[in-house]
């Protein structure tokens, strides 16, 4: 394998926990950790156009293989200059390896040692993804951090199913690295797999680190699975991937989830939670969550949340976000996106800080306290 596209280097660690600050260097730009990625799912972070995303503090956003393969297909985006070009982003970009959307989205038909065989869930159309053909889409696409392609074993599954599920993660892992031709523009992410099962989480993290990836994510959470069992799983895999590579956990990102798992040593999140919860009238802020439909806020003229410095924070009041989403306006999901979007960024800059000057605990315990964790409680500490 060549040079790696990307460096990594921690700057801080916070010694009250497993915490650590760093700085991701990747083609597209600079990338402060631990960092929340926004989902452009379709190569478009919804109801947002990328300037804004980048006005939020978005340093990075992901993009999803599965779905772009389908729509538009990779060829298109490669013949477009691959994903920066098409979409208009010009930071740093993630891709997923599309094995969750299979297993999730798609009529699964056949699973075997080389690949999957599904029917497309948008027109029924039967579709092959093996190891070589997931790395062929992503070199197309050209994001900046691509993931190898992996078995993501369903929640509820027996020991046998996810023992299948490692085997064959760790046998995709070390076929996407010798089918992936872009190696000096696109940093390759071997992903954890094992369930539940603590042991088969250390078994896939060893296997996966003979193979010498520049950076490791840890999939197959937050499929269902009850939130202590995730957060265990973490703490059980982080402490086994390199210090000096980059750890990314896969599809989780609720507050708690974020400031709990950096403090466990992780540094990339994603989660469709902020964009999703903006969509249907749930908006973050410094003291909890606010329903803006609730009548409550009809004659509420102040901002949706003082502390917070975003265009719709400035402008606008809870009785008017009130109003355009009960009128189904556009416009009350794009102010609420973009509100979401800064307060995420906004809590993992302050996490950053807290990290830097060792008062990580602190901070958990501060946000647990003001209410920022009241979607879900929080361990106390």
């Amino acid at each position: 394998m060549s040079h790696s596209p990307l460096e990594f280097s921690v700057i801080d660690l916070d010694e009250s926990c497993a915490a650590r600050r760093g700085l991701l260097k990747l083609p597209h730009g600079e990338v402060e950790t631990p960092a929340f990625l926004p989902v452009g799912t379709q190569g478009s972070v919804k109801a947002v156009t990328p300037e804004q995303v980048a006005e939020t503090g978005a340093q990075m956003i992901l993009a999803n293989t599965y779905h772009l393969a389908l729509r538009p297909g990779s060829e298109v985006v490669r013949e477009a200059g691959g994903l920066h070009e098409f979409t208009g982003w010009k930071g740093p970009i993630l891709t997923d390896s599309g094995g969750y959307q299979v297993f999730s989205l798609g009529e699964l038909n056949k699973i075997d040692d080389d690949g999957v065989t599904f029917r497309s869930h948008i027109d029924g159309d039967q579709v092959r993804l093996t190891p070589s053909r997931c790395m062929e889409i992503q070199n197309d696409l050209g994001a900046d951090i691509i993931m190898a392609f992996d078995e993501c074993p369903p929640y509820p599954a027996s020991r046998e199913q996810v023992e299948r599920a490692v085997e064959r993660t760790t046998r995709w892992a070390g076929l996407c690295r010798a089918a992936h031709r872009r190696d000096a523009e696109q940093a390759l992410f071997g992903i954890v797999q094992g369930g539940c099962f603590d042991d088969l989480r250390q078994e896939s993290a060893r296997q996966l680190l003979d193979l010498d990836f520049p950076g490791y994510a840890i999939g197959g959470v937050s499929v269902g699975e009850p939130p202590e069992d995730m957060r265990r799983v973490v703490e059980v895999t982080a402490p086994l991937l390199p210090s000096g590579r980059p750890r990314y956990l896969m599809g989780v990102g609720m507050p708690e989830d974020l400031v709990d798992l950096s403090l466990q040593g992780i540094d990339l999140f994603d989660c469709v939670v902020a964009t999703r919860h903006a969509r249907n009238a749930n908006l973050f802020t410094s003291k909890g969550v606010v329903k803006i439909r609730n009548s409550t806020w009809s004659r509420d003229f102040s901002p949706l949340d003082p502390d917070c410095s975003c265009y719709t924070c400035r402008e606008f009041s809870r009785s008017y976000l009130r109003h355009l989403y009960h009128r189904a306006e556009i416009l009350g999901p794009v102010l609420g996106t973009i509100h979401n979007l800064t307060w995420f960024q906004r809590l993992m800059s302050d996490l950053r800080e807290a990290i830097s000057a060792g008062r990580g605990l602190e901070f958990r315990k501060s946000c647990h306290e003001r209410g920022v964790f009241s979607d879900r409680s929080a361990p106390a500490g």
